[in-house]
């Protein structure tokens, strides 16, 4: 396959061709020239994309992204930025279940009043006891580190 516009890209990828430019803007991905005005791209290119994509998903950061590119443009991803990120998924993933397990038992509850039930009274606790302790723990909302950390 030979180089590819912009415009096919964006069609292939299912990235929009503004964002494409953005990517090329902040160096995430590279145009290997021009076909009149319009930027031509390396097929490897949808590869990158894909892994850009796979990135965003699992909740890193552009900038995150772009570090975990090597100067050759190859991936070179630090393993410990991704087990720092299962576990965080993995928190929000407890998180999650705790929430869903509390909307069912609010949504069927049979007392009365929500705050009349021992077992809603029992989640607010809890769900209070684990925000507390992420916040003396220096976490934010989502695991993420606050204050520039």
């Amino acid at each position: 396959m030979g180089m590819m516009d912009i415009g096919e890209v964006a069609e292939r990828s299912g990235v929009p061709a503004s964002t494409l430019r953005y990517y090329e803007e902040v160096g995430l991905i590279r145009s290997v020239g021009r076909h009149g005005l319009r930027r031509q791209f390396d097929p490897d290119v949808l590869l990158r994309l894909s892994l850009i994509e796979l990135g965003k998903t699992a909740g890193f950061s552009l900038t995150e992204i772009a570090g975990m590119f090597g100067k050759d443009g190859r991936p070179d991803i630090p393993r410990d930025q991704l087990h720092a990120k299962a576990d965080d998924l993995q928190r929000q993933m407890i998180d999650l279940r705790v929430l869903r397990d509390a909307l069912r038992h609010v949504a069927e509850c049979p007392a009365p009043s929500h705050l009349e039930c021992p077992t809603f009274r029992k989640l607010l606790k809890t769900a209070t006891r684990r925000r507390v302790s992420r916040l003396a723990s220096g976490t934010g909302h989502r695991g993420r580190r606050r204050l520039g950390e």
